[in-house]
């Protein structure tokens, strides 16, 4: 009885279809494509039109893992099951025609997708082909904007088109950016959107205080300039700001997650609510449509997880849209439909309106007085630095498999691949991964993903050297070389070190490494001696890698490596193992002369009184800055009277401006020989710092050490590394975005609203993924990172970063659970880290800092031999024939199928930044590399998706003084003709070459 009754309903709809007009099933199938603009709903041009967007909001990890979430596993956790979203949303959308749906993270989809029968998979590529199934972003995950590179977000967005590129041609192109969750919007990442080809971005998180000013001026949708220095329109962004974050109006959520009223409309029934639903449906609507410019409004219907059970959602819509839609017959203007973000941005675009511009960024993000979302940007800052290695790594990989060809993949160290670490990282850039969001466990899985990752490509890239050198002997990663742990250096007596340089230009590098040895001979590939020099391993050291490592001492020798290519060095040990003294802290009592140490390019000076660092002299051009730095901790909040709101993984909240110093006297010691100076400073048992000038060195180097953080006091704690000057700032401090162009920061102040500051410090941090500044007329202190981090200036002439975090209550952001790694002894995590120092007049100051920030950003790589090195073949190689200019950097190589290679070219200075290297710059394709010729080249997008030539935008009227051709689309030509290229600078040219080895 059941089956014949389904058999009739079904028969039903289907005539049901044909009496309407609509195709059937077979029928709309074997249409053609008529997927993106094309394909949207008829609006009406005297009606308010209410574009619904049914859509779910997948993160890829959070409370659960990647895998946890895609299969519905630990529903204890979180209940959601990302493949039961994909097949209930596909199934509702075979079943009619009218319905449409957007999808956004392709690391699911991608999952699903192999899941699935061919049958299966011609039906949802006919979904695409009609739009109604549409791909929004379709980067591997929605990537976070404070903490991540711009390299990692170019590679996970390459990584997750190109799946819908090969998968469903030009319908399965995203037409629209979609951040919808990400916590405050980087300037940066507009820019590397418009370069991706996309019309417009969507997200859903801004300010309360920048939201309500926006509402009632009618600005919640604007163009967003994301480049100070690339040409309009090239870096401008379309920009909408969603009305109710990502969720539905208040009272319309039909998921099976939310307990909102479903739409009861039969009459005979007591509780039939169309009238009320309607009514308020329609107030709603007007409501929102006094916050936007035009006739058109937009409503996210979905969230987290939901449509596990889309009919729910649809059956409930279906209803909406029908009785809605009848009242237009009682004098209503409003019309609801099915759309998408790119429809409802079509007519947006068709309403030949004018729009603002808006060119500094969406930094901090506030949901309320007391609730700033900056502790973020320092969260879990181990996983911070190993996924910053791992993009390294990853660079390097991708590097050597192209270099080494057929053979990186399959040689004498077995079967290597890159795209196990591509997928890794690419996860790692969601917006609650490398942010330091999640939950611990989930935390922990993200940190295997890369390990596994780095296995594969350590085969891959050992490979790639062996073919290169005609080495076939086994290769040795040491991968704790941070805390001294290396047992091939320790034990061996003579080995050999390949250091692989990922960068087109030279560069000199100093070696460290743990040894039991106190005397060495160290020679280069042309077989000449290099100096080297035999330090004790510090105390500090000592403790931190407790049974790890047996090493006493650290030899040191400094290397030179050819552009894009590798050196080795071979080392033997020449004296008797014996113990290096190591020095013993010094009390300091303000009798003894001033520490200092020295190199050719500076001169540091340290308080006899306090220990401290207390002045930096730069030699070359007789600068001096007076310079204070030490260690100090906020106390986190757990709430009080004025708000309850306390610190966590996601919010920043200090119960007092003033932090504690971690001490007001630090015991130190030095070392001093011909390669390095060295002072060590004690600031407790849980905080020591090296400050550290190699010879030859054009900056001052701080390695900190931070943890376990105690608690045993019962309060958090928030760590800073803080600098003070007498440097006349004004309030004014610089801080980059994603790596790439630097924004002006002045405190208490937002240039676009005005703000009310409620938190003196989290209102003022800032994302640092590289550096920050704060100068005067005369003298700029810049501090790179290697890592992303909060930092700010509080205080005129005083510039901290914030490194560490533990903390003891949750911060009610869904978390539930406080920020209190464990380490890897479940003591507490320690970490440690690098900043560099440069001091120098505002003028000079990038041609210093931007090359040695992207020189540490992408390190060259140690490996070592149990072997001489007269046993390893050639001993140094470089892929190319000259190297790139001072302000062209190499930022992508990798192969793209068995026939391309992926080629990027960037130019990293900004307009007017430098008077030397803020100029277009030339190179010749044809004539950079030795290894291997271009037989043919084709220009693409950033995105690597679709052809330079064949990328077309939507052109905006805007509020600006350039004028843009309304009367055409944009067309992204060449600007010069292959080979020879011409980079402007913060311009990145992508380009798919056809490559032949000589």
């Amino acid at each position: 009885m059941m089956v014949e009754v389904g058999s009739i309903v079904v028969v039903l709809l289907s005539l049901f279809s044909g009496v309407q007009g609509l195709p059937t099933r077979r029928s709309w199938a074997t249409q053609s494509p008529s997927c993106g603009y094309e394909s949207c709903p008829a609006t009406k041009a005297d009606a308010l039109n209410v574009h619904l967007v049914p859509h779910t909001h997948d993160d890829v990890g959070w409370l659960k893992t990647v895998d946890q979430y895609f299969y519905g596993d630990r529903n204890d956790i979180q209940h959601a099951g990302v493949q039961y979203i994909l097949d209930s949303v596909v199934q509702q959308l075979l079943s009619d025609p009218g319905k449409r749906f957007i999808y956004v993270e392709t690391a699911f989809f991608y999952r699903w997708w192999r899941q699935q029968t061919e049958s299966m998979r011609e039906d949802v590529k006919t979904l695409v082909n009609q739009g109604r199934l549409e791909f929004i972003n379709g980067g591997w995950c929605m990537n976070d904007e404070a903490s991540t590179h711009y390299n990692a977000i170019i590679d996970q967005m390459t990584l997750g088109l190109r799946f819908l590129k090969d998968t469903f041609g030009d319908c399965g192109r995203p037409r629209v950016a979609w951040h919808i969750d990400p916590f405050g919007h980087s300037r940066e990442q507009a820019s590397l959107f418009a370069q991706m080809g996309f019309d417009g971005f969507f997200f859903g998180r801004l300010d309360y205080q920048d939201k309500i000013a926006r509402m009632k001026q009618k600005e919640m949708e604007l163009m967003w300039r994301g480049s100070a220095s690339l040409t309009p329109p090239f870096a401008d962004l379309f920009t909408g700001v969603l009305p109710n974050g990502y969720n539905p109006p208040p009272g319309f959520c039909w998921d099976q997650s939310c307990a909102d009223t479903p739409i009861q409309d039969d009459v005979n029934l007591e509780d039939y609510n169309v009238d009320s639903i309607v009514s308020n449906f329609i107030n709603i609507a007007h409501d929102q449509a006094n916050m936007y410019k035009t006739n058109h409004i937009i409503m996210t219907m979905g969230s987290d997880f939901q449509y596990e059970n889309a009919n729910l959602w649809y059956k409930n819509m279906d209803k909406l849209i029908r009785y809605v839609n009848e009242q237009q017959k009682h004098g209503s203007n409003v019309s609801v439909f099915y759309s998408s973000p790119s429809c409802y941005l079509n007519e947006l675009h068709q309403s030949n309106l004018t729009w603002s511009v808006k060119d500094d960024d969406f930094f901090p993000y506030a949901d309320g007085p007391h609730d700033f979302w900056t502790g973020y940007f320092t969260s879990r800052p181990a996983f911070k630095r190993y996924e910053r290695m791992s993009n390294n790594f990853l660079q390097i990989c991708n590097q050597l498999e192209v270099l080494g060809g057929k053979s990186s993949r399959e040689g004498p160290n077995g079967k290597g691949e890159s795209d196990t670490l591509k997928e890794a990282m690419a996860v790692a850039q969601h917006h609650d991964a490398v942010s330091g969001t999640e939950k611990q466990h989930v935390a922990n899985d993200y940190a295997k993903r890369l390990s596994k990752g780095w296995d594969q490509c350590q085969i891959l890239v050992s490979n790639a050297l062996s073919a290169l050198s005609g080495n076939e002997s086994p290769s040795i990663y040491c991968q704790h070389l941070n805390i001294s742990v290396c047992p091939t250096s320790e034990e061996l007596g003579t080995f050999s070190v390949t250091l692989y340089n990922p960068l087109v230009r030279r560069i000199t590098w100093t070696v460290r490494l743990p040894v039991n040895g106190t005397q060495y001979s160290v020679t280069d590939p042309s077989g000449k001696v290099v100096d080297n020099e035999v330090v004790p391993v510090s105390n500090f050291t000592r403790d931190l890698r407790r049974d790890r490592g047996y090493a006493v001492n650290e030899l040191l020798f400094q290397v030179s490596i050819p552009a894009l290519g590798f050196s080795t060095y071979s080392v033997s040990r020449t004296g008797k193992i014996k113990n290096v003294p190591v020095r013993k802290p010094e009390k300091h009592d303000g009798h003894a002369a001033p520490l200092s140490i020295k190199n050719e390019f500076y001169k540091v000076t340290f308080d006899p009184l306090t220990g401290f660092l207390s002045e930096i002299q730069n030699l070359e051009n007789m600068m001096t800055l007076p310079v204070t730095q030490n260690f100090y901790w906020y106390r986190a909040s757990e709430g009080n009277e004025e708000s309850i709101q306390p610190s966590g993984a996601y919010i920043f909240r200090p119960n007092s401006s003033q932090p504690m110093p971690v001490t007001k006297v630090a015991q130190t010691y030095t070392i001093q020989n011909s390669l390095v100076q060295e002072v060590y400073q004690n600031f407790s048992s849980w905080c020591s710092q090296v400050v550290r000038l190699y010879r030859g060195q054009p900056f001052l180097e701080l390695e900190w050490t931070v943890g376990p953080v105690p608690d045993g006091d019962k309060v958090g704690k928030e760590i800073i590394s803080r600098f003070d000057t007498k440097l006349e700032t004004n309030g004014y401090f610089y801080t980059d975005a994603n790596g790439r162009e630097v924004l002006e920061r002045r405190r208490d102040y937002r240039k676009t609203w005005p703000l009310k500051q409620t938190e003196p410090i989290a209102g003022n941090y800032y994302p640092v993924n590289s550096r920050i500044y704060i100068k005067d007329k005369k003298t700029q202190l810049t501090v790179l990172t290697d890592r992303s981090q909060g930092g700010s200036s509080i205080t005129d002439g005083s510039l901290e970063l914030m490194l560490h975090r533990r903390l003891l209550v949750d911060d009610n952001r869904g978390v539930g659970e406080p920020l209190s790694e464990p380490g890897e002894f479940n003591d507490g995590l320690v970490v440690r880290g690098r900043q560099l120092l440069f001091l120098s007049s505002p003028e000079d100051a990038s041609a210093l800092h931007r090359p040695q920030a992207q020189q540490e950003y992408l390190q060259p790589q140690i490996l070592l031999y149990p072997l001489p090195s007269s046993k390893l073949g050639k001993l140094e190689f470089s892929a190319v024939q000259s190297e790139l200019p001072l302000n062209v950097h190499l930022l992508t190589l990798g192969q793209w199928d068995a026939n391309t290679v992926l080629l990027r070219l960037e130019h990293q200075f900004e307009k007017m930044e430098s008077a030397n290297y803020s100029q277009p710059a030339t190179v010749d394709l044809q004539k950079l590399f030795s290894w291997f010729q271009i037989e043919s080249l084709d220009e693409l997008s950033l995105s690597a998706n679709q052809r330079l030539s064949e990328m077309k935008r939507l052109a905006w009227r805007i509020k600006d003084a350039y004028s843009y051709n309304l009367k055409k689309k944009w067309t992204y030509g060449v600007g010069a003709d292959p080979p020879v290229i011409t980079l402007q600078p913060m311009e990145i040219r992508t380009f798919l070459i056809r490559i032949q080895f000589k």
